[in-house]
């Protein structure tokens, strides 16, 4: 994985955007510190995060916290 610097990358976006489509994976640092990363979008992951998200809906549909305060909960995990 290539790294570059955040100005760099801002300079250099259209050649970052070509290295990318050809299914390279890009750190981008500030400061010498990882802040993101450009990487080849996937469509089958987004949808593995969509199903995700139904799944789990899914799941909290008809449960119930039987008289637990969920404020109450937080809070004495703050303690």
């Amino acid at each position: 994985m290539n790294q570059v610097g955040a100005y760099e990358a801002t300079t250099h976006l259209p050649e970052l955007l070509e290295k990318v489509s050809r299914g390279k994976k890009i750190i981008i640092t500030q400061h010498g510190m990882p802040i993101a990363i450009l990487c080849p979008y996937d469509e089958k992951k987004r949808y593995a995060t969509v199903s995700m998200i139904e799944t789990v809906k899914q799941f909290r549909k008809n449960k119930k916290l039987h008289g637990l305060n969920v404020k109450a909960m937080i809070e004495t995990g703050r303690d």
